[in-house]
C-alpha cells in the first residue's frame, strides 16, 4: 500500500516514518511549542504518539500526519484528523490539531495544512462537522480556528480529563466547523 500524501501549494502532508522521531522529539521539547500543551516529551512517549498515530492512520485513513515543506522536505510538524479522545466533547466525533516548529510559525503553513484537513476530511467522511480544543490562554491556536471559520462552542467548554485538578491547562475551550452543503 502507498504512503499517504496529501499535497498542497507548499506542503505535503505525509504518513509517519519511524526516522521522524528525532525531529518530532525535537518539536515535543522544545518549551515554545509546548506552552499550552504540557511538559516536554521523553523519547519514549514521541514514539508512543508515533504509534498512536500510525495506528489512526491505518483504522481510520486519517490521522495527524507529518507535515513537510515541499521546497526541502524539511519537517515543520504535524497537522490532521483524528478521534476525538475520551471523555471530551470530541470523543465520537473528528478532531482538527496542528503543531508547528516555532522558526515556521506566522508563515501561513499551519492555515495551509488545516485547510487541506479540513477539506480532506469532508471529502473522506461523512462527519456533520469537524472538532478542535485547546486552552484559552493559547490565542494563537484558538485564533487559527477561527481564520479557519471553525466557531467556538461555550456550552461543550470543559475539563481535560488527562490534566491534574490545579493544572492551569486543565480548562479547554471546544471549536467546530460544520460540513457545508
Amino acid at each position: 500500500m502507498a504512503e499517504f500524501a496529501l499535497p498542497t501549494e507548499r506542503l505535503t502532508l505525509r504518513g509517519w516514518r519511524d526516522a521522524d522521531h528525532p525531529a518530532l522529539l525535537a518539536l515535543c521539547t522544545d518549551a515554545a511549542v509546548m506552552e499550552f500543551l504540557g511538559p516536554p516529551q521523553t523519547a519514549e512517549q514521541v514514539q508512543d504518539a508515533i504509534d498512536r498515530q500510525r495506528g489512526f492512520q491505518a483504522e481510520h485513513g486519517y490521522c495527524f500526519w507529518v507535515v513537510e515543506r515541499r521546497e526541502d522536505g524539511a519537517f515543520l510538524g504535524f497537522c490532521g484528523l483524528k478521534p476525538g479522545p475520551a471523555g471530551t466533547p470530541l470523543e465520537g466525533r473528528i478532531e482538527i490539531g496542528w503543531r508547528f516548529r516555532a522558526d515556521s510559525w506566522g508563515r501561513g503553513y499551519a492555515k495551509e495544512a488545516a485547510l487541506a484537513s479540513l477539506a480532506w476530511g469532508f471529502a473522506n467522511s461523512d462527519a456533520p462537522d469537524i472538532r478542535a480544543m485547546t486552552v484559552l490562554a493559547n490565542t494563537r491556536g484558538w485564533g487559527l480556528m477561527e481564520r479557519l471559520g471553525m466557531v467556538r462552542q461555550p456550552d461543550l467548554d470543559f475539563d481535560h480529563p488527562a490534566e491534574a485538578p490545579d493544572s492551569p491547562l486543565r480548562r479547554h475551550v471546544t471549536y467546530s466547523i460544520a460540513r457545508r452543503p
